[in-house]
């Protein structure tokens, strides 16, 4: 089974806590299956592993709550988690690294997020890159709008504008590949 570092699982949480306050938080624990609320309700570890369904789950339970059920929110989420995360722990690599730099470090990051797959960023000049994530043992829907989303806001926080991630390939879909051009001033 793949795993995700809590940090994930907890951007989310704290999503919900500033925008819904305690009530909005009791109300996804509700909704949650009783082994993610245990894991959620003894509060989340953030270098702690815990199994990828459960951020999958923790997702579609927050975008049904607070959003349409569409997981339109998931792009939300994923831009709150790389705010909530990288200008914490990471802030320092923003503040000395440009955006290319930035993405090659995720490359080196990759695995002390998600204990399966890789991920490959080939550079397209200055203002363009191409990001694969290969071997993932789960793709998901919700995984790959996260990451897209993680790293459009990282490109964004490194200094990019007008940024443009789009995804081209996906693992759910049939491709040998999830992939993300991605472009920006």
């Amino acid at each position: 089974m793949t795993n995700v570092k809590g940090s994930a699982l907890a951007s989310r949480i704290l999503w919900v806590q500033l925008g819904h306050g305690a009530a909005g938080v009791d109300k996804v624990l509700a909704a949650c299956s009783p082994e993610l609320r245990a894991s959620l309700a003894s509060g989340v570890k953030m270098a702690r592993w815990y199994p990828l369904p459960h951020f999958i789950e923790l997702i579609v339970v927050i975008d049904t709550i607070f959003g349409q059920g569409d997981l339109g929110l998931v792009r939300e989420l994923g831009r709150f988690g790389a705010d909530a995360n990288l200008t914490t722990i990471y802030r320092l690599f923003f503040k000395v690294g440009s955006t290319q730099w930035i993405l090659g470090r995720a490359v080196r990051l990759w695995s002390a997020h998600y204990d399966s797959g890789s991920l490959e960023v080939m550079t397209r000049g200055a203002r363009g890159a191409v990001l694969r994530v290969r071997g993932f043992a789960t793709p998901h829907t919700v995984h790959c709008r996260s990451v897209l989303a993680w790293c459009e806001r990282s490109i964004e926080l490194s200094g990019g504008k007008r940024v443009e991630a789009v995804e081209t390939k996906c693992r759910t879909r049939g491709d040998d590949v999830c992939q993300i051009d991605a472009r920006w001033d």
